[in-house]
């Protein structure tokens, strides 16, 4: 999506496709200031077992943008990302990080799986990836 189509979300998607009544309404109540973050995105996904990407789909028709993403990628002010450079990757992230990518690229969902495997947080993760110049593709919630 480029910037002149910001806030154009469901143009991502085709027109007949339908969002859950259910789902919407849970997305309407965790807004603040028109947006939602993606902790609350993902808090939906868990509390209705679906998939993240069905919520970001539901964000999309609704026109709502998705602020702080948890791997510090978008949705930060005027700074628009808020990761940084690791001044040090562990061998063995740095070794986990390059068994995992996909087409030289390491998915989001990935990402989560790494944190949770090696025990550290996802922005650890994703500031190793700034580090290691490794792209990060496939937003759980489609914003990427």
């Amino acid at each position: 999506m480029t910037h002149e189509d910001r806030g154009h979300y469901a143009k991502k998607h085709p027109p007949d496709r339908k969002v859950d009544a259910e789902i919407a309404e849970a997305v309407k109540q965790r807004v603040s200031n028109g947006e939602i973050s993606c902790a609350a995105a993902h808090k939906i996904s868990s509390d209705f077992n679906i998939s993240p990407s069905e919520v970001g789909v539901t964000t999309d028709f609704l026109e709502i943008p998705i602020i702080k993403c948890q791997l510090g990628l978008y949705g930060y002010g005027p700074e628009r990302k808020i990761v940084e450079p690791a001044e040090t990757v562990s061998q063995t992230l740095k070794d986990t990080i390059n068994q995992s990518l996909i087409n030289g690229r390491l998915p989001c969902r990935v990402i989560w799986d790494i944190a949770e495997r090696l025990n550290i947080g996802k922005m650890e993760v994703s500031s190793a990836c700034e580090t290691l110049k490794t792209k990060i593709s496939s937003c759980q919630l489609g914003a990427f």
